[in-house]
């Protein structure tokens, strides 16, 4: 069974958050969109110092996202300094730590990678045409090469991990949504 096999129920409860409809309906605000980037720019500024020091992102080039997020908050004119980072992006954060540190477990960074990534270059192809901003996070230079790259790296065996990452994205997602009810309140 494929990778993309093992994670279909978890992708699917992904997209069926209210935040992910948000995000795919052309009408989030730019400070919404802001709070999300600002989550984003932690997880992947993390995943990418990790799998970095892991040495496996650099078989990737161009895949990095933490500076085009970056890039989208100054365009946005969002200042990080005002933006809450929420609690369930720091577990996440914290959990991504924890793997990096144990060698026995550093490798199944890919699988957050796969998660992470493969989402930015499928989907994000939608979000970006939705979303206020140019969407740098969104644009790659070498997308199929890139897909190409990262399905050659992917095992079954990293398909338990791949779902704990979907339901770090869902638990980040919920916190989302619920910051968005109470800005409209």
């Amino acid at each position: 069974m494929s990778l993309k096999e093992l994670t279909k129920e978890k992708h699917q409860d992904a997209e069926r958050t209210e935040f992910a409809k948000l995000l795919l309906s052309g009408k989030i605000s730019k400070e919404m969109y802001g709070l999300y980037l600002a989550q984003m720019l932690e997880v992947y500024g993390k995943l990418e110092y990790y799998c970095a020091k892991a040495g496996m992102i650099q078989e990737f080039p161009g895949l990095g996202r933490a500076l085009n997020i970056f890039e989208d908050l100054k365009e946005l004119d969002i200042p990080l300094t005002n933006i809450k980072i929420l609690d369930s992006t720091q577990t996440y954060s914290e959990y991504l730590a924890e793997l990096a540190e144990d060698e026995n477990k550093h490798h199944l960074l890919m699988a957050h990678l796969y998660v992470r990534h493969m989402g930015d270059l499928y989907g994000g192809q939608m979000i970006a045409k939705r979303v206020p901003g140019s969407g740098k996070f969104y644009e790659f230079r070498n997308r199929e090469e890139l897909i190409g790259k990262i399905r050659e790296k992917l095992t079954d065996d990293l398909g338990d991990e791949a779902n704990i990452a979907f339901d770090h994205a869902i638990a980040i997602m919920k916190e989302l949504n619920e910051s968005s009810l109470e800005q409209a309140n």
